[in-house]
Formats: C-alpha cells, sequence, structure tokens
C-alpha cells in the first residue's frame, strides 16, 4: 500500500471516529496529531492524512451540501458513517486537491468502500463521486 493509500486510511479513520463519537474534526485531527508524534514509524502517512482532515474540516459545509445534492435520495445522517467518511474524503480530493486526478481519488474511495462498508456501498460512492466530478469537466 503507498503512502497516499495509508494516508486515505488514516484520514477515514480520524473522520470515522469523529463522527461516531460525536466530536468535532478538529478534536480528532488533534488527538491524532498526538498518537503521531509518539509514534515515528507513522509519519510517512501522517502529513497527508492531515492534510485531507484538515481540509474536510475547512470546507465541510461546501463538501456536504455537494454529497447532498448529488446522492439522490439520501440525506448525510442516513448514510453509513464509513461511507459518509469516504464521500468526504473522495469530494475534498476531486475539488481541492490538484495533486490528485479525479480518477484516482474515485477509484481510492470505491476500493476503500468495497473494503470497510456494505455490499452496496462502492456502487454508491462511486456514483456518487462520479457525478461531482463530472461538474467540473
Amino acid at each position: 500500500m503507498g503512502a497516499r493509500s495509508k494516508a486515505r486510511k488514516r484520514a477515514l479513520d480520524v473522520l470515522y471516529g469523529a463522527d461516531v463519537r460525536g466530536e468535532s474534526i478538529n478534536e480528532a485531527l488533534a488527538a491524532e496529531a498526538l498518537r503521531a508524534a509518539a509514534d515515528p514509524k507513522r509519519a510517512s502517512s501522517w502529513d497527508y492524512a492531515r492534510t485531507i482532515v484538515a481540509g474536510v474540516a475547512e470546507h465541510g459545509d461546501e463538501i456536504d451540501e455537494l454529497i447532498e445534492t448529488y446522492a439522490q435520495g439520501w440525506s448525510i445522517p442516513r448514510m453509513p458513517a464509513v461511507d459518509r467518511a469516504l464521500l468526504r474524503i473522495g469530494v475534498w480530493e476531486i475539488l481541492f486537491n490538484d495533486e490528485v486526478p479525479d480518477s484516482v481519488a474515485i477509484a481510492e474511495a470505491v476500493e476503500s468502500a468495497g473494503a470497510h462498508s456494505t455490499d452496496d456501498s462502492a456502487g454508491f460512492v462511486n456514483g456518487l463521486l462520479g457525478r461531482i466530478a463530472a461538474t467540473r469537466a
């Protein structure tokens, strides 16, 4: 697994954890920063994970609005927490990180949904992120 894939997984852990515990993304980010500082082996994936999580926190309202707009009948609270986190990461990468091609952001989110969420999640994540990416073209 590449450094960016590991970073996405760490970002997923932080966003999912914050969501499930009902804490702010910034609180979860600060707690993870302390863990990262205590474990130098995790340094290679921490910088990008921190960038993702901070970006999702900064643009959260816009990201969630886009997700709900393109989710076709699915509200944010109705989605599984893992899917919410993956979609937020994917939308942030598509809209706010020009270093990652849209196709890579989508593929990574779909792969993670297949591994960590429901049987239907990969298709849902793929379709939703694809529609959002198409609006940029």
